[in-house]
C-alpha cells in the first residue's frame, strides 16, 4: 500500500520553505543596500546571483541555436549543389549531422519537461 503524505503537512512545508525564501531574499537586498555604502565588492557579488538565467531563457537560447544551426546547414548544402568549390561533402555532412543532433536532443528535452508538466498536472491535491 502506499502511503500518502497527508496534505496539510505538505503544505506547511511549503509555506516554510516560502517563508525560508523571502527570508533569504530579504537578506540579499540589505545586502545590496549595505554594498552601495560598504563599497563595490558587496554589490558584484549580489549581482552576479540575482542574474542567473531563466528556464525559458535558456530554452529560447537553445531553440535559437538548433535553428541557427539548420539554417547554416541548408545554406551548405545549397551551395553544394550549385557547386561552389570552397564547400566540402565532409563540411556538408558534419554540418548537418550537427544540426540531426542537437534537433533530436531539443525534441527529448521538449518531451521530458511536456511528461513532467502532465505529471505535476494529474497529481492528487
Amino acid at each position: 500500500m502506499v502511503q500518502r503524505a497527508d496534505i496539510n503537512s505538505v503544505l506547511s512545508d511549503i509555506r516554510s520553505l516560502r517563508a525560508q525564501m523571502m527570508q533569504n531574499q530579504r537578506i540579499d537586498q540589505d545586502q545590496s543596500v549595505r554594498g552601495r555604502v560598504d563599497g563595490p565588492r558587496q554589490v558584484q557579488q549580489t549581482q552576479e546571483t540575482q542574474e542567473a538565467p531563466s528556464f525559458s531563457d535558456m530554452l529560447g537560447k537553445a531553440v535559437n541555436n538548433v535553428n541557427e544551426l539548420q539554417q547554416s546547414t541548408s545554406e551548405l548544402r545549397t551551395a553544394y549543389e550549385m557547386g561552389d568549390p570552397n564547400v566540402d561533402i565532409t563540411q556538408v555532412m558534419i554540418a548537418s549531422q550537427k544540426s540531426s543532433v542537437s534537433f533530436e536532443a531539443l525534441t527529448q528535452v521538449r518531451n521530458r519537461v511536456v511528461r513532467a508538466y502532465e505529471d505535476i498536472m494529474n497529481m492528487p491535491i
